[in-house]
């Protein structure tokens, strides 16, 4: 037996040489893998126990490795000093390891992640720093949030609460500065910006740190995100409450190194948790599960077990529990598809000067790609939640807790979720099994206390006090100065603009540094467009004045709330009084009048046609009959006809004749009204369409944008403008007329036109304005000012100060209020009544059509049959048939008589026709007493 035992085994060997190996070699008794950890540290530490924690329950559990012991060689190595910590890394790489957990710091990832690259050693790291990537790393394996997400939750955080600067304190370290860029990304993505970045050593001293935060006070934002370790972090937020930068107005928001420390230490000094009250963090969202529970059931004891008693668990010791998890799961994997573990030296590795890196010794794993593979297969529900990787590398549905500090303890305020991208109240988990709600109206946090124990939230940013004096921008005009004016004796600006800036300032809970400067030179009004070109190119910080808020202007700088409401308006020439005796006739034109009489004569005509044959009212001397239709005409303008209709066709042309005249009656009074009452136009153009149809000079204001608004926008062409610098230029241009010089019209916004009409009443406003515009301050692009200033501008109209201000300087003379009515003088014309006119000879015709067509007929049954006539005698009868025809017509219908028979009791006979005609008469029955007459 042995002998064939032997045979089969060597037969066996032969044929299945590599199966046999891989049978004997996949389940290795001990695995081992390695872990990098900084452990003077509070997540050191903390993912120290995890690890130990995680091994103790793998090891334990025979259905994971199927009985090979899994064991961890940590390591401990220098986060802060960058070349130290390289070195041990560098020196832990020299053992052969299958994969390695962490290392928390990124300095030291972006080394030991070249170095797994090289060796094909898969890198479970907690580093959070968002430039580590699995595109330029492959090896490397992210187990926890990048920063990525992280300050997409503080930009969704800034963006909540409509702040638009923060300043950013970060450790200048590759942790820090990545972390501080991503934050940015997301801040621009808002429209925020971060507008002052500090950064500082990890070994800075204290009073380094001092200078920066008094630095940071000088800012005018008073959002400040802090990117720091737990060691610095806490250094600065002592420092800055004994600066009195904890209090009211001031907003601390820091990354999650705070939420961490706070997690993991049972004990934080009274000092250090009171001076950081109304402070906001955020921490990585670790749902409810049964591996989270059992951990944290055991963790005081595990703790104790290994010198870590004083620390608690935190979101990173679940993440460094399920990276020890996701590996043996790997493993497990790996030795069922039939991995094995073995080694390769890399010629390129070595060492020749003999130092104490031993690069020979570094092996390359030869399955380490497949581990690798196995490793981002790995789909599980762990203490930290789903673990899962998606393309790239990354854990699937990363999400963060909002946090407050307040008293003792912290409070969770709400939760941001990469699955939605906003802030909720819901738990994250709950919004997994819905479609994602993108909408930002969905946002919602719970009250915050603030620094400072309110509730209110804090502005966000402040006027600093050592800022520069503000330059702003102001027009140094030549005409209308009581918008804005410059003393030259004084130099001074002055005027309504000048007034609702200084009112609105005073407002600011905060100083204003500022100086005026005079754009222009004050001998012709300046050009608005440089003026806020000035803006955009830094050259002023604002520009203040009657600048008007156009679309363009509006794509380069932020206005201020509308002070004043403006629009582009006609202003034309008027006739003061109205003195022609005929103006009676001007609501109609020749045409209106013309078709109105002949309409009346037409009417009369066709219901004399329709009603002379059986209306004995219509008939008589051919003298009565036209008089008859000429009175009926006109007395039904007044509905005073007296002639009675008695034919349909009649009655309903009279109806829809009434009503034209209604409309008629009731259109020609109003417009005579308006005549009579309103000033009226002397121009060809009175209202937009003339302006933008007819071939006049138009003038405009130096330096408006009305100008190139007619011409990009009415394509109105540039030769017909003419510039106006002045209200007496205006009266002048617009008493010339186009024929000696001048101008038709002036086109010019609202404000300045009401100034003007308040001199000059011999003008007036034709039509309504065509344009919907306001003046405001125009400031650069994101400017807090910009948002005050808008607030203090709508108190200012809500409490009436503005309209004082308009008053002061605005008030206008009782010939502007005479001017100001929008006129439009415009006659009544006939297309305006084509349709009535329309339907009204429709109807007409219609009737005729059928009285003439029921005529026929009623003439062809009295008149007998034609018989055979010659040809030359046809053209005779055909117009002796027409005679009898229009004679047949013209003849008075009998009127329809009722023969009657003599009928004693309820006897009755029956009727006969006696007309000599052919139209046969019903009998009408006279009773008297017992006799019944027949009448005939």
């Amino acid at each position: 037996m042995k002998i064939v035992f032997l045979m089969l085994l060597l037969i066996s060997l032969f044929l299945f040489p590599d199966g046999i190996c891989m049978s004997l070699a996949a389940r290795p008794s001990v695995v081992s893998i390695g872990s990098i950890l900084r452990f003077n540290s509070t997540t050191g530490g903390v993912s120290a126990v995890a690890i130990r924690a995680a091994l103790e329950d793998i090891n334990s559990d025979q259905t994971v490795l199927n009985g090979t012991t899994l064991q961890v060689d940590m390591r401990d190595t220098n986060c802060d000093d960058g070349f130290l910590g390289m070195v041990e890394a560098l020196q832990f790489m020299e053992t052969d390891v299958i994969a390695i957990i962490g290392p928390q710091c990124s300095t030291i990832a972006h080394i030991i992640s070249y170095v797994a690259n090289e060796l094909q050693v898969p890198l479970m790291s907690f580093a959070s720093d968002a430039t580590l990537s699995s595109i330029q790393f492959p090896f490397f394996v992210r187990t926890m949030p990048s920063d990525l997400y992280e300050m997409a939750a503080v930009a969704a955080v800034v963006d909540y609460y409509q702040w638009k600067i923060v300043t950013a304190i970060y450790i200048d370290d590759d942790y820090g500065r990545n972390g501080i860029a991503a934050l940015d990304d997301e801040l621009t993505a808002r429209r925020c910006k971060i507008s002052y970045k500090v950064g500082f050593p990890s070994n800075a001293k204290r009073s380094e740190l001092l200078n920066l935060l008094v630095t940071v006070s000088n800012m005018e934002s008073r959002v400040i995100v802090l990117h720091t370790g737990a060691d610095p972090g806490l250094k600065l937020l002592s420092l800055a409450n004994g600066l009195n930068m904890m209090g009211n107005g001031y907003v601390w928001i820091a990354t999650d190194w705070l939420s961490s420390y706070l997690d993991a230490n049972s004990s934080v000094p009274a000092e250090t948790i009171n001076g950081m009250q109304g402070v906001l963090t955020v921490r990585p969202h670790i749902p409810k599960s049964k591996m989270k529970s059992n951990l944290m059931s055991k963790w005081s004891s595990l703790s104790k077990k290994y010198n870590h008693s004083d620390l608690r668990l935190s979101a990173y010791g679940f993440y460094v529990y399920d990276s020890v998890w996701a590996v043996a799961r790997a493993l497990d994997a790996f030795f069922d598809d039939g991995g094995r573990i073995s080694f390769t030296n890399d010629s390129r590795l070595h060492d020749e000067t003999g130092g104490s890196l031993h690069l020979e010794a570094m092996s390359v794993f030869d399955m380490g790609k497949r581990l690798l593979g196995k490793i981002r297969q790995v789909n599980f529900t762990g203490a930290s939640g789903q673990v899962q990787f998606n393309a790239q590398g990354e854990l699937i549905h990363p999400a963060y807790d909002i946090i407050s500090i307040i008293g003792n303890g912290v409070r969770t305020i709400g939760f941001w979720s990469n699955y939605t991208r906003l802030l909720s109240t819901v738990l994250p988990e709950d919004l997994y099994s819905k479609p994602p709600n993108t909408s930002v109206a969905n946002q919602h946090l719970y009250d915050v206390i603030w620094p400072g124990e309110t509730a209110q939230k804090p502005r966000g940013w402040v006027f600093p006090s050592n800022a520069k004096e503000l330059i702003i921008g102001v027009p140094n005009r030549f005409s209308f100065k009581a918008f804005v004016t410059l003393d030259n004796a004084t130099g001074k600006m002055t005027g309504y603009c000048i007034d609702v800036f200084t009112q609105a300032l005073a407002l600011l809970p905060y100083p204003v540094t500022y100086r005026f400067q005079a754009f222009g030179n004050g001998t012709e009004n300046p050009h608005y467009d440089q003026l806020v070109q000035k803006v955009v190119d830094n050259e002023f910080d604002a520009a203040i004045g009657d600048i008007a808020i156009t679309m363009s202007r509006t794509q380069a700088l932020d206005f201020t709330q509308p002070f004043i409401e403006s629009g582009l308006v006609i202003l034309a020439p008027v006739k003061k009084h109205i003195t022609n005796s005929w103006a009676f006739l001007q609501p109609f034109t020749l045409g209106m009048w013309c078709v109105t009489g002949l309409s009346f004569l037409v009417v009369g005509v066709v219901i004399w046609v329709l009603e002379h044959r059986i209306n004995d009212e219509f008939r008589g001397s051919p003298r009565q009959q036209l008089i008859t239709i000429v009175w009926f005409s006109f007395s039904t303008l007044f509905f005073a006809h007296r002639e009675n209709t008695m034919s349909t066709l009649g009655r309903g042309v009279l109806i829809i004749w009434l009503f034209v005249v209604l409309i008629i009656q009731s259109s020609y009074t109003a417009s005579l009204t308006s005549i009579l009452t309103v000033q009226q136009l002397d121009t060809a153009i009175r209202g937009l369409d003339d302006l933008k149809n007819s071939d006049y000079p138009i003038g405009f204001q130096v330096g408006s944008f009305a100008q190139e608004y007619m011409v990009k926008e009415l394509n109105i062409s540039r030769s017909r403008l003419k510039a106006l610098g002045s209200p007496e230029e205006y009266a002048d241009n617009l008493k010339k007329g186009p024929k000696k010089g001048g101008v038709m019209a002036i086109v010019d916004e609202r404000p300045y036109v009401e100034l003007f009409l308040s001199t000059y009443c011999k003008v007036a406003v034709a039509g309504s304005d065509f344009t919907s515009r306001g003046w405001g301050f125009a400031f650069p692009r994101d400017s807090p000012l910009q948002v005050d200033l808008s607030t203090a501008i709508l108190t200012l109209s809500e409490n009436g100060e503005l309209q004082r201000i308009h008053d002061k300087w605005l008030k206008t003379s009782d010939c502007s209020a005479d001017n100001t009515e929008f006129v439009d003088s415009n006659q009544l014309r006939l297309e305006s009544f084509m349709g009535l006119f329309l339907i009204c000879g429709a109807a007409c015709v219609l009737a005729l059509l059928i009285y003439f067509g029921i005529m026929l007929r009623r003439y062809l049954r009295h008149e007998p049959p034609p018989e055979s006539i010659s040809a030359e005698a046809g053209s005779s009868k055909s117009k002796r048939s027409l005679k009898r025809f229009f004679s047949f017509v013209d003849d008075r219908e009998p009127p329809k008589q009722k023969r009657s028979l003599y009928l004693s009791g309820n006897s009755s006979m029956p009727t006969t026709p006696t007309s000599n005609v052919d139209i046969e008469r019903p009998v009408r029955p006279i009773r008297n007493g017992g006799v019944v007459h027949i009448e005939s």
